[in-house]
């Protein structure tokens, strides 16, 4: 999608937006439809304040838009339509259109994009109602059809919350009559509620956990923060195990003490539950959940009860940074330096930026929380810019774990291994005293590569260019780029040859088979995001394992994130080598912290902990550092490669990303642009390329990239809207703006 050069100036946009517009007036309407600017309408009966959710005609439709200003008055006046009518909604607030104006702006996104991201709930305008929800019930029904077991399993799944018919049919896959019959016998219960329920309140006043001296100290920086009602960003940095959770619920508190709402953002969907359980722990009441696990009927309570200043503190997504806060005094995101918080399709954001925008536009405080910070976070922590705190000791009795190396040079594994003869006595000894080891590597499936020994063919993705990886436990190849999927052939499907298909390399998957293999005896869980049919599952499964319902773990970078197994004691990194290699510029910092971040699940309770990293390059400056716990010598050499490299944090980076089905079209819009790039050489900005993508075709599109490289002062997304905004572009090819990118894919 070409984007949008930068809207207009926010304080243009920002005179008009708390005027009332009578009725016949006329005003303009920002609507979620790809039109990339507002319709001139004439206001309403009644009439309606700017930041109102309206209905308004478009062409033959009804769609929903919000009164942005007054109307531009460049359109026959004689055919501008009226706004049909204005929605029961909380009006858009005027910060969060200055929000949405700024991140639009700043990622050379059209604004109609942006706002689909804060209206992301169905049903906005419906009027309070009353409504029928389903949950379980009591009884069991007489006869257990395979339909009617569906719907009890959605049900055990999801606990106590509720469904609306449609919902729970569909999560089922099964007609409403079979819902309705459950009810008849009493296996579902059947209740009568208002649509839209306010959250409990929090009660910041309940006794949080007794705090170490330097948690207490960190704590009452925050608070302070919060008392002063003013923008301000805090790195608070602690070693894994530190407290950091107890240390930012402090600064949630005093934010519901204030009045204010609180937002914390959590990487993956997973960690929620152990999450949700501390918080309810804290205030003696569940907040606000806001992810893709999240029902449709959920979506929309939380979105109206938000704006309404009903749910005090939301746990959520990066998508929870654009719900309507009423009040916002607190944002934390937790594990900020994980890559999730990126958004790689449609709408190109970092969460994690974002969160830092919003804030400086509502007097809110940030918090940035992580054992080992992005490079951009440390680089300002380190001019002055953030606020740092440090927690330098575990909580309680726990210690860090110690370090060590496996030289897999001298291991002597044969070429279908990869659990070295020290990790196997090491993990012998701790299901021995009864402990839990966990076994790391950070591959999904079973094998990144299936290799006909026949021909020599790797089998590839039909529509991409990357080659697709067994999943033995779905018994299908995968690809991770476009998600198609197909059944494990018999035979090649080069050469036709059968049984000539081998995997190669290690996944999750395999090094689970090899572990079942060496500990024939032990509960072995293998932990992997694409191994759950949903995420409450995934979440029940960890639940689990922290209560010891499994010796080993075998795990990819979802158990590297904040989850807290108390008899875990070892943690052993298969292949410590696997993200050294590449172009990537934040390859070294993301191994560091990959590292660093599954090691410290070891040892977290009373038992002392150890990591060992198996590696064939044990004298790699980032493996040495690991091992050292060397974090601000890393940081600082790093500082220094990337400053004089100009390259962020020190220099800013934007990619160009061009796509079409027909590659010679695609090359040729690249070359189009590299040749005339004058407005970026104005600026003292570098142009490479265009090249192919790493991965050049992607569901069926190939794909080329460029690259601006401009210095740290440069007001890059003006020349970008300069460079691409007047382009054409014919037939299906697509231009899309990743400023700041993350990854090159």
């Amino acid at each position: 999608m070409l984007k949008a050069s930068i809207p207009p100036s926010v304080t243009e946009h920002a005179a008009g937006m708390a005027e009332f517009y009578h009725h016949g007036e006329l005003l303009s309407v920002m609507t979620t439809q790809p039109l990339g600017r507002a319709l001139d309408y004439r206001a309403p009966e009644g009439g309606c304040h700017a930041g109102a959710f309206v209905e308004v005609p478009l062409g033959p439709r009804k769609v929903m838009g919000v009164v942005w200003g007054p109307g531009a008055g460049d359109y026959d006046i004689n055919k501008v339509r009226h706004v049909i009518r204005v929605l029961d909604a909380p009006p858009m607030r005027e910060e969060m259109r200055e929000f949405l104006l700024r991140s639009a702006a700043y990622t050379l996104t059209p604004l109609p994009a942006m706002l689909r991201l804060a209206t992301r709930a169905p049903g906005l305008g419906d009027p309070p109602s009353m409504r029928k929800i389903y949950r379980a019930g009591d009884g069991m029904p007489s006869r257990m059809t395979d339909a009617r077991q569906r719907v009890m399993a959605v049900l055990e799944e999801y606990g106590d919350l509720a469904f609306t018919l449609k919902e729970l049919s569909e999560m089922a896959g099964v007609t409403s009559s079979v819902v309705k019959g459950l009810v008849d016998q009493g296996a579902v219960r059947e209740e009568e509620s208002p649509r839209d329920l306010p959250f409990r309140p929090l009660d910041p006043s309940l006794p949080g956990k007794a705090l170490t001296e330097d948690q207490a100290k960190a704590a009452a920086v925050l608070r302070e923060g919060i008392k002063s009602e003013t923008y301000g960003t805090t790195l608070l940095r602690g070693v894994t195990g530190s407290g950091k959770t107890e240390v930012y619920l402090e600064a949630v508190a005093a934010a519901v003490q204030a009045g204010r709402q609180a937002l914390v953002l959590l990487p993956e969907i997973a960690l929620t539950e152990q999450f949700l359980e501390r918080v309810e722990e804290r205030f003696g009441a569940k907040p606000a959940e806001w992810h893709s696990g999240v029902t449709m009927t959920e979506r929309r309570r939380i979105w109206r009860m938000v704006g309404q200043g009903n749910a005090q503190l939301v746990i959520g997504a990066r998508s929870a940074l654009f719900l309507p806060f009423q009040n916002l005094g607190l944002i934390v995101v937790d594990e900020e330096h994980d890559t999730s918080y990126k958004q790689e399709d449609g709408v190109l954001y970092n969460a994690r930026d974002m969160a830092v925008l919003r804030a400086s536009i509502c007097g809110a405080q940030v918090v940035l929380a992580s054992a080992t910070p992005s490079l951009e976070t440390w680089a300002n922590a380190e001019a002055g810019k953030y606020r740092r705190l440090e927690l330098t000791s575990r909580f309680g009795p726990a210690v860090m774990p110690q370090m060590g190396a496996i030289d897999m040079r001298q291991a002597g594994l044969p070429g279908d291994k990869w659990i070295s003869g020290e990790m196997k006595r090491e993990v012998d000894a701790r299901l021995a005293r009864g402990e839990q080891a966990m076994l790391f590597i950070n591959r999904r499936g079973y094998a990144p590569v299936t290799l006909c020994r026949a021909c020599g063919e790797q089998i590839g993705c039909d529509q991409c260019d990357a080659r697709m990886v067994e999943h033995r436990f779905l018994k299908r190849l995968v690809c991770h780029q476009c998600g198609e999927s197909k059944p494990m052939p018999e035979a090649c499907p080069s050469c036709g040859v059968e049984g000539k298909l081998a995997p190669v390399g290690p996944g999750v998957e395999r090094l689970g088979e090899e572990a079942a293999g060496l500990w024939p005896e032990a509960r072995i869980a293998t932990l992997s995001s694409d191994m759950y049919g949903s995420a409450r599952a995934l979440k029940a499964e960890i639940a689990g394992i922290a209560e010891g319902a499994a010796d080993i773990i075998i795990g990819t970078q979802l158990v590297a994130k904040g989850h807290n197994f108390p008899k875990l004691t070892l943690v052993g990194v298969i292949d410590a080598d696997l993200g050294l290699t590449g172009s990537d510029l934040r390859a070294a910092e993301r191994t560091f912290q990959l590292m660093r971040q599954v090691a410290g699940r070891a040892g977290r309770a009373e038992a002392p902990g150890a990591a060992l990293l198996q590696t064939y390059q044990p004298e790699h400056p980032v493996i040495r550092a690991i091992l050292a716990g060397e974090e601000e010598a890393f940081w600082a050499a790093e500082a220094g490669e990337r400053r004089q490299a100009g390259v962020p944090p020190y220099g800013r980076m934007a990619g160009i990303i061009l796509s079409g089905s027909d590659a010679a079209a695609v090359f040729d819009l690249g070359n189009h642009l590299a040749r005339h790039d004058g407005p970026l050489r104005a600026m003292g900005a570098q142009v490479f390329g265009p090249a192919p993508a790493p991965i050049a075709r992607v569901r069926g599109r190939h794909r080329v990239r460029l690259l601006v490289k401009a210095d740290k002062g440069v007001a890059l997304q003006e020349a970008l809207g300069r460079w691409v905004g007047g382009l054409r572009l014919k037939g299906d090819l697509r231009l899309a703006v990743d400023i700041d990118p993350q990854s090159f894919y």
